[in-house]
């Protein structure tokens, strides 16, 4: 994994200018407020329009739309997020395929609510580039949780700025696919 690490802040290093534009505003407090309202829209949007193909905001990170239980309503919940994609992950059918996301809530203060639904019922779907593909979510915890953290700040910048503002840990979560029929 260390050899992947540097790989990714390799190419951290050699992002264009619209890339560490793009870092910078977005992990800016204004962001903060004003993002958790937007991109969901608009993800969710561009989403519908086609077919599930595509999410605006994967024009930065990858992203997919998490389809959870809600912990208190236990209504179906469908949330885009970015995510990092995990060793196979981004082709083929082959089981074994899994995802990071961070619950960084674009570092304000209480965790979002996917993760707690994500804790209540780790049993969840998501769409991946128009897939539909079922999955078990983690709580990642512990040195597995500072590996992982350390390739999300290498993979995303913003997520440091994120967790220097708020108190809590922000919360890791591998997604792992499930094989069909369980």
């Amino acid at each position: 994994m260390r050899a992947e690490e540097g790989a990714r802040a390799e190419e951290g290093a050699r992002a264009g200018v619209g890339v560490r534009v793009v870092r910078r505003v977005s992990a800016s407090r204004g962001f903060a407020r004003v993002a958790p309202y937007v991109i969901p829209a608009l993800d969710r949007g561009v989403h519908r329009l086609t077919r599930g193909r595509r999410l605006l905001s994967t024009a930065m990170l990858p992203g997919l739309v998490l389809t959870s239980t809600g912990a208190r309503s236990g209504l179906p919940r469908r949330t885009p997020l970015a995510c990092m994609p995990e060793d196979g992950a981004g082709g083929g059918a082959g089981a074994g395929r899994s995802w990071i996301l961070v619950g960084s809530n674009f570092g304000r203060p209480g965790h979002p609510a996917w993760t707690h639904n994500l804790l209540a019922q780790p049993r969840v779907s998501i769409s991946w580039r128009g897939a539909d593909v079922t999955v078990t979510a983690v709580l990642l915890e512990g040195e597995e949780r500072a590996a992982v953290w350390a390739a999300a700040l290498a993979f995303w910048p913003p997520y440091a700025a994120y967790q220097k503002r708020i108190s809590r840990e922000i919360r890791l979560f591998r997604l792992t696919e499930r094989p069909s029929g369980r």
